[in-house]
């Protein structure tokens, strides 16, 4: 039987401790249906015997205290709630055991944003990530030496796993379901919580917010005349011109306070403008390219997906109810 230990740590969010302890049971009991043992020991592992959440509205009771387990196979990480410096720092007491878990030969996996306290154990670094879109920067701020995989819904390397964002971690769930009985039975579970199994990445939700959470007032200006020019086609060398830098100062400046190209960024900040036209007008595939600036339908394609994981069509189909076909 293999030993799964959901953590619960304090400022957890509920439906990330509640999720896996339920999918693991019902996987339990499609074994017993078909004549089989059950395969997993779930239990919920935390410091205290009583762990309040959302500011006192839920109590968790877990079934066991951090101390008394000795071994675990898999640990699971929940996504975190609030500020993720305030809920690392409420955490500490963890991460010694799940460092220990970790060499005496567990997996372990966080749940979303719960990749800022497996960062936290440093059993990360100089490793890949995944964690919620809308964090990724936070992260990269906080935890330089781990490589996050921007859009990603799974990532497994060194018997360390993460997922995307919020429930993108039902993908990595089945994924274990998977890897530990076989894909019959993963597909079986994805059919009972109705998820999409293959879903593999979450650019198609993620929004573009720009990195502006640095002090170089000169790349900041750049920004924001990127963003107040979306139909205009920006040169690096214009863009250089403005901030008074050289371009090869300007681009390195530029990559090291977004953490995009300037291209990349100028990209970014177009597709964005396209993805709210498609949600909220009736506009026409090449209206809405012309409108941020790209006069090839072909490139403009290209990069759409390349962004999103969708075409302009499929994007627009997927979240305008008023859409219609071309």
């Amino acid at each position: 039987m293999k030993s799964v230990s959901i953590l619960v740590p304090e400022s957890s969010v509920l439906q990330a401790i509640a999720d896996p302890q339920y999918l693991f049971s019902v996987v339990n009991e499609f074994m017993v249906v078909n004549g089989k043992k059950p395969l997993f020991d779930v239990q919920l592992v935390g410091l205290t015997k009583e762990i309040k959440l959302n500011g006192g509205l839920f109590s968790v009771n877990p079934s066991q205290l951090l101390k008394d387990v000795k071994k675990t196979d898999l640990v699971i990480i929940p996504a975190l709630f609030g500020s993720m410096k305030n809920a690392i720092a409420q955490n500490q007491k963890l991460l010694p055991w799940i460092n220990d878990q970790y060499n005496k030969g567990a997996e372990v996996a966080s749940l979303c944003v719960g990749a800022f306290l497996l960062a936290s154990t440093g059993l990360l670094n100089g490793k890949k990530c995944s964690t919620h879109w809308g964090f990724q920067n936070e992260f990269r701020e906080m935890f330089p030496d781990v490589e996050v995989i921007d859009g990603s819904i799974v990532t497994e390397e060194h018997r360390i796993y993460s997922s995307g964002g919020a429930n993108s971690y039902w993908n990595l769930l089945l994924y274990l379901v998977e890897k530990y009985t076989d894909r019959q039975t993963a597909i079986l579970a994805s059919k009972y919580f109705a998820i999409d199994i293959d879903r593999e990445s979450q650019s198609a939700f993620s929004m573009f917010q720009g990195q502006k959470n640095h002090n170089d007032e000169a790349i900041k200006q750049s920004q924001e005349f990127i963003e107040k020019n979306i139909r205009e086609r920006i040169t690096i060398d214009e863009l250089a011109d403005l901030a008074l830098l050289g371009r090869r100062s300007f681009e390195r400046r530029f990559k090291v306070a977004t953490n995009n190209s300037v291209l990349e960024y100028i990209n970014r900040v177009k597709i964005e403008t396209a993805k709210r036209s498609f949600e909220t007008s009736r506009k026409n595939i090449n209206e809405v390219m012309y409108d941020v600036g790209y006069s090839d339908t072909k490139a403009f394609r290209t990069i759409f997906k390349k962004i999103t994981g969708l075409t302009p069509i499929e994007y627009r189909n997927k979240y305008n109810k008023m859409s219609f076909a071309n």
